[in-house]
């Protein structure tokens, strides 16, 4: 594939997005080949999403840290994507289903940095990493296959494009420092419409979500890429992802870290 082929692409996906519509499959010829073939269609439609008024990178997005989840899409290695200001809010928000196509939810722990990494120091090992993380932060990412197939038959390389399939990320209120946890042992249960639907644990993201904030950083480093002071991390998810329905009220219970809430009208 070449530019033109990526900004094709990333302009379907794009307008995809803004008219919460999926599609069967992108045209053979901007169809991602490979992986690298995948981030640069998710570069070029991060650039579009920069276009939108007052929207901007707030972090980034791990995917498929999951044993569980790898196996729901048929993927066997993470994967990253972007976190936009004009795409999350805070706990207690409503969500509106006109603005989703296909969402599921997916409970994660996210971390804030705590000063812009200096990747010449890259690869970086489990320890080396915890002097730049300033906080946990108990999440809920949404989301959304655009593609209108199974999911185990969607593939890597689409799902990247689609800038990790991520479409909104919700933050609970309170921050937590790594000291006040043991994120080797830490469960998450989701309940929607108060039953209980789904029980899961820190220790499904790769043995503890560090290790999936260290996959993130050594692979940015690779690339050339930092991550920056201030930004967040959302790890993947605790649970399989599960779909979201109109009029769910859904509350991801993060134990002593409290609840991440929010209505799907």
């Amino acid at each position: 594939m070449n530019l033109i082929n990526y900004t094709k692409a990333a302009k379907i996906l794009f307008n995809c997005r803004i008219r919460k519509t999926g599609l069967s499959s992108l045209p053979s010829e901007c169809t991602p080949l490979n992986i690298d073939d995948a981030y640069s269609v998710q570069d070029e439609l991060k650039k579009l999403y920069l276009t939108l008024k007052d929207n901007y990178i707030i972090g980034k997005k791990v995917g498929c840290t999951n044993k569980y989840a790898q196996e729901q899409i048929n993927v066997k290695e993470p994967f990253y994507g972007n976190l936009f200001s004009k795409y999350h809010s805070f706990t207690g928000c409503k969500l509106h289903s006109k603005n989703f196509y296909k969402p599921f939810i997916e409970p994660e722990f996210s971390f804030r940095i705590k000063e812009d990494i200096n990747i010449s120091k890259a690869p970086f090992k489990f320890n080396q990493i915890l002097e730049y993380i300033d906080c946990i932060i108990p999440s809920i990412e949404i989301v959304d296959f655009r593609f209108n197939k199974k999911l185990k038959d969607i593939g890597i390389n689409n799902f990247i494009s689609a800038n990790g399939a991520s479409e909104y990320w919700i933050k609970g209120r309170e921050e937590f420092k790594l000291n006040f946890l043991d994120l080797t042992n830490h469960p998450v249960e989701i309940f929607i419409n108060h039953v209980k639907k789904e029980t899961g644990n820190s220790s499904n993201v790769l043995g503890n979500p560090i290790n999936s904030l260290l996959w993130l950083i050594n692979k940015l480093s690779e690339k050339g890429e930092p991550l920056l002071r201030n930004h967040v991390v959302s790890t993947g998810t605790c649970t399989r992802a599960i779909p979201l329905k109109i009029g769910d009220k859904v509350k991801a219970n993060f134990g002593s870290m409290g609840n991440v809430e929010f209505q799907f009208n």
